[in-house]
């Protein structure tokens, strides 16, 4: 590792007590804890989610990610009898990319509920490569029945069911399905929220950026230097387009929920802030120096130490005061991570 790379985790660093780990969401959903960071002057007020409405400006739009999560963790049995637990990536040419916390062996067979499913093929440097011994096409029906949601290791114990996580670990207004982790600020809102907030004049927009590898795998030294992440792929539609365009237009404040809408439009942006690349792959890296084209303000999570999503929340309000409020959030013992409690930086 270099002493560059070394000096910038440590820049993003922190302590966190276990207990303050969130295992399972606020309920009801808006009840979570909020702080409101105003990056012009500085100041923090401490409220809840609820109250949301109070603290964005009038007639913002809110920018939403509306990807599904899918049920993207299978555990199969191997020869030996032993057990793994792959995390689904994709299907491409009609294999499997998986990831796996054990290395597995080229060749072997890996059963389903006593049934051989798969053979590892290979690999490639992020990924184990393997063939399905049934139809490709049933590939998702099968994840869908047997597999269980991708809620993020460092939740160690969680009470909820996997009944239940299918449910609580998704946002209300999830509609396309495709994401191997949830866009987590998505999941403070209820539909009663969404309704109250456009009846006071709010309106929403909705995108899509499908959460992979690119939002929530540890940062390497090769991303840090290449200045680039894992790909993800986003889209925004004509509908949307045209009302980040008409918010551009008037100066209406343009809110990102979830570091993932915000990387949405800032790869769709040009430099004058227009929608000019309204779909593709990104690998947009945000850290300190970054100009946002677009966003003026962010609803996002408490974000594990070390991390992209970290550094970027710092260059969006500026790293001492993100590290100010970390503190002081954990003194007044909100919840972080996935499940845990709500910042709104305007």
């Amino acid at each position: 590792m270099s002493s560059a790379f070394d000096e910038a985790l440590r820049q993003y660093d922190y302590e966190l007590s276990p207990e303050l780990i969130a295992n399972k969401p606020a309920h009801p959903r808006d009840s979570a804890k909020l702080v409101v960071l105003h990056r012009a002057t500085g100041n923090v007020t401490w409220s809840t989610f609820h109250d949301i409405a109070e603290f964005l400006p009038p007639r913002s739009l809110l920018v939403l990610n509306e990807t599904k999560v899918i049920p993207a963790r299978l555990t199969l049995t191997r020869a030996t009898g032993g057990h793994v637990s792959i995390l689904r990536l994709k299907v491409e040419r009609g294999l499997l990319h998986a990831l796996s916390p054990k290395a597995l062996r080229v060749g072997e067979h890996l059963k389903l509920a006593g049934k051989e499913m798969f053979v590892v093929d290979g690999r490639t440097e992020e990924a184990w490569l393997l063939r399905p011994l049934f139809p490709v096409h049933g590939m998702d029906a099968l994840f869908r029945k047997h597999g269980t949601m991708p809620i993020p290791p460092y939740i160690k114990k969680t009470p909820l069911t996997e009944h239940e996580l299918r449910r609580e670990y998704q946002a209300v207004f999830a509609k396309k399905t495709g994401s191997i982790a949830a866009p987590t600020a998505s999941l403070h809102f209820t539909t009663h929220l969404l309704h109250d907030l456009e009846k006071s004049g709010v309106e929403c927009a909705r995108i899509t950026l499908h959460v992979h590898l690119g939002t929530f795998a540890p940062l390497t030294e090769d991303q840090w230097s290449a200045g680039a992440l894992h790909p993800e792929e986003y889209h925004i539609g004509a509908r949307a387009m045209q009302q980040i365009t008409h918010a551009k237009r008037e100066g209406r404040p343009i809110i990102a929920v979830g570091t993932t809408a915000l990387r949405t439009l800032e790869s769709a942006a040009d430099s004058r802030g227009h929608i000019v690349h309204p779909e593709g792959t990104t690998q947009l890296f945000i850290r300190e120096g970054h100009r946002f084209r677009i966003t003026d303000g962010l609803i996002t999570n408490f974000h594990v130490p070390q991390s992209s999503l970290l550094m970027l929340v710092s260059a969006f309000a500026g790293r001492e005061k993100i590290f100010d409020v970390y503190r002081e959030a954990m003194e007044r013992k909100f919840r972080f991570f996935s499940f845990g409690d709500a910042m709104l930086i305007i």
